[in-house]
């Protein structure tokens, strides 16, 4: 998977899932 420069606004709204894949929460 690649590196994903993310900002914290963005990491407040996905949230990872087990599987390494982002949902919108």
């Amino acid at each position: 998977m690649p590196k994903l420069k993310t900002n914290r606004g963005a990491a407040k709204r996905f949230k990872r899932t087990a599987s390494g894949r982002f949902k919108r929460s």
